[in-house]
């Protein structure tokens, strides 16, 4: 019996979450108080009414663990594996007993003597894997189980044989063999090996691979050691954030990047560099142009995009709530409207797509992907303490994508945005909220509890893929930024009108004057057609790449569409959507909603029908899009926002200006 799952659900259970007071020591102690402890008071209560259940468990319930607590000794309790993202009760009386010694042992504590720095992105092929073996082994052997086929995976184990012997076992799908596995024996602390593992750097650009840590922001020392583990085990250069003045906290939670020197975090990198303490732990001093400065040295990072935390979240790491699944794209969780974190959210999103765009000069793309409630009693949302169930919380390994799941209402269309999003890719869901390892409970999934490490020599292709088109006429230019350390031989587009059929190829050449930049182009198609595409090169060392990676299983896709008729066969309507704030005075929105991809410009114009602000001028996506002016410094009066698109269509919208 799951007791988070019945109408008696024990304090016990309830306490695995980061957001209460007191947290387990260890999970087989749960076990004994939810289940052989408890068992027989567990029949009486379940014939009594649910306020006297609730009462007179949690009381039973409580005493028990604090006895298991008070039998425990101190290293027992620093042993321990189940520990959430946030600090425990139970930790901060042990270190204030004994006290707190911090790992020093920290690499190079300067920035990595290179130029052209660049932090990988998690799309980019990768070496390993690795993961830290813990109280959660069936999940943990499903990550190990997918990962080993697409590259060698890292387990830190403090106990060898046992973790052999469960992945070698019938347990949890059966057996594994341990090719591509190798296991580093070591001691940790925690299983949360993205927020203390190290990220991969590349100096001259694509070249000089080295490992880049920080201050980690939790008191667990043996978790602060395992990036300098990791270093030794793959013979890598270590590179630390750690001594002044290069001192930064942060964590990997909070933190992805594009790998051309853009990277996200929330508003926690300000808060842990402000000089403040915590923890047992100072915090670096530090302005945000300091920080950003840190970031650059170390990272190559030159836009490094703070947001504001969410309310509910907890730990405040963005990888609960937002995902890069390339250079453009953006996955971002979604709440009904009003709950939980959705508004801010949203607020951060309209502050991202009105301040930054991608390498190309572009707006990013959204996805949208429902972030479900806890399920059962004493669930819901997180604004009704429900557990922070999310399907952003996902890692790539190079054709694979693992993303943890929950439950079939949520998980079917959470599968299928995925699926969409990254055609070719083995997307592959992981229960982490059932069948005894709800390890969701802990504020935390399975990008939390991975890491990866780049390869040595990547090959990197990149590329903005092309929209739908009207243009049946003209052939479509296809553009590539191809890159490797031994430079580029030769360079294919592959098209095709069905990725069922044969592939056409196509040699790229490097644009005029550029030494990373190909082009080639697809012939011009008729209306209603489908065009299929992926870039391949080859490197002048006989390596050889695709993207997406997964290609030709993977593919980039747009639509010709006859430019006078929608998606659904009939004529358009009105694309504006109500402009707010109306009457503006400062920053203004105009949102759009198009059923298909076109260009255009929308502008604004006064009352003479004088055009004096272009808000926007080129490709405009399907779907809504926002675009934004400051009509701060516009003289009072009426306005008319326009749209005009090339194919001649027009609309138009008042708006005032106060």
């Amino acid at each position: 019996m799951n007791c988070s799952r019945t109408p008696a659900r024990c304090l016990i259970q309830w306490m695995l979450s980061t957001r209460s007071t007191v947290s387990p020591v260890v999970m087989p102690s749960i076990r004994i108080c939810c289940g052989q402890l408890l068992s027989p008071l567990n029949l009486l209560f379940l014939s009594l009414p649910n306020s006297f259940i609730l009462k007179q468990h949690s009381q039973i319930c409580a005493k028990a663990l604090l006895f298991l607590i008070a039998v425990s000794s101190s290293s027992d309790l620093l042993s321990q594996r189940s520990w959430p993202h946030a600090l425990t009760d139970q930790e901060r009386d042990h270190f204030e007993r004994v006290g707190f010694e911090p790992h020093v042992v920290r690499g190079i504590e300067t920035p990595p003597p290179y130029d052209n720095i660049r932090t990988a992105a998690e799309w980019e092929e990768v070496e390993a894997l690795t993961i830290a073996w813990t109280d959660f082994p069936c999940i943990q052997k499903q990550i190990v189980e997918a990962a080993k086929e697409e590259c060698t995976v890292i387990i830190f184990a403090d106990d060898e044989e046992q973790v052999i012997d469960y992945l070698t076992g019938n347990a949890c799908g059966g057996q594994l063999t341990l090719e591509n596995v190798q296991i580093v024996p070591t001691e940790y602390n925690s299983i949360w090996i993205r927020d203390y593992g190290a990220n991969t750097v590349y100096g001259s650009w694509n070249d000089d691979r080295v490992l880049v840590d920080w201050l980690y922001n939790r008191p667990r020392p043996d978790d602060d050691a395992i990036p300098d583990v990791l270093a030794e085990t793959m013979g890598l250069e270590l590179y630390s954030t750690t001594g002044e003045p290069y001192d930064l906290m942060n964590t990997g939670g909070n933190w992805m990047s594009d790998g051309f020197g853009t990277a996200f975090a929330s508003e926690l990198i300000l808060e842990e560099n402000n000089g403040g303490s915590t923890w047992w732990t100072d915090y670096p001093d530090h302005s945000a142009s300091e920080i950003d400065q840190i970031i650059s040295d170390f990272h190559g990072v030159d836009t490094y995009i703070n947001m504001p935390n969410l309310p509910y979240d907890g730990i405040h790491h963005i990888d609960m709530h937002m995902k890069l699944l390339d250079e453009s794209t953006l996955l971002v969780a979604e709440y009904p409207e009003g709950v939980a974190d959705g508004p801010q959210i949203n607020a951060n999103l309209e502050y991202v797509l009105a301040n930054f765009t991608t390498r190309w000069g572009t707006p990013f793309d959204v996805i949208r992907i429902p972030s479900p409630p806890e399920q059962g009693w004493g669930g819901g949302y997180p604004d009704a303490n429900g557990w922070y169930l999310t399907y952003t919380n996902s890692v790539f390994v190079n054709n694979t994508i693992l993303l943890p799941t929950y439950y079939t209402e949520y998980d079917t269309t959470a599968l299928r945005i995925y699926d969409e999003a990254l055609p070719g890719y083995n997307v592959v869901g992981i229960d982490c909220d059932n069948n005894g390892e709800a390890i969701i409970s802990l504020s935390g999934a399975i990008h939390c509890i991975t890491h990866t490490v780049g390869v040595e020599d990547p090959l990197m292709i990149s590329h903005l893929p092309l929209p739908d088109t009207e243009d049946s006429t003209n052939d479509y230019v296809v553009e590539a930024y191809i890159s490797h350390r031994s430079e580029i031989q030769s360079a294919t587009m592959h098209w095709s009108t069905s990725p069922d059929e044969e592939w056409n190829a196509v040699p790229m050449a490097l644009l005029a004057g550029e030494t990373a930049n190909w082009s080639a182009s697809i012939p011009a198609q008729p209306v209603g057609t489908s065009v299929y595409y992926y870039v391949e090169a080859e490197a002048n060392s006989g390596k050889t790449g695709t993207r997406p990676m997964p290609a030709p299983e993977g593919w980039w896709s747009f639509a010709v569409i006859d430019q006078n008729v929608g998606i659904d066969g009939h004529f358009w309507v009105d694309p504006f959507l109500q402009a707010f704030p109306n009457p503006a005075s400062a920053i203004a929105c105009v949102p759009l909603d198009l059923p298909r991809a076109a260009k255009g410009e929308l502008y604004l114009s006064n009352a003479l029908g004088q055009k004096i602000l272009v808000i926007h001028s080129g490709n405009i996506k399907a779907g809504v899009n926002k675009y934004f002016f400051d009509a701060q410094g516009i003289a009072q009066g009426a306005y008319l926002l326009t749209l005009d698109l090339e194919n001649g269509q027009r609309w138009s919208q008042h708006l005032m200006v106060k």
